[in-house]
């Protein structure tokens, strides 16, 4: 295998760089099963509501997750087909 100086990694790193957390690794992971609000997250992390909202800000920033409303709720999926091939290969 030869190094491909020319390729930078900027995007990969950053995308490994913010599943770098372990909540921020469980939210991904959960996410990749199924669509979740953000009560269903907290619940089944036994986390603060709050602690929660600051990951799911930043992974949806950092263009890993979207976040869709339904009605009063916004229900969170993963979008970034690298974070997606990172969980399936761990």
């Amino acid at each position: 295998m030869e190094f491909n100086v020319d390729r930078q990694f900027a995007a990969e790193a950053e995308v490994l760089k913010v599943l770098g957390h372990p909540i921020r690794l469980k939210i991904v992971a959960g996410l990749c099963t199924q669509e979740c609000n953000v009560k269903h997250i907290w619940e089944c992390l036994n986390l603060p509501q709050a602690t929660v909202s600051q990951h799911l800000a930043l992974l949806k920033h950092k263009g890993i997750i979207e976040g869709k409303r339904e009605g009063v709720e916004v229900h969170y999926s993963v979008i970034h087909p690298l974070a997606k091939k990172i969980i399936a290969s761990i």
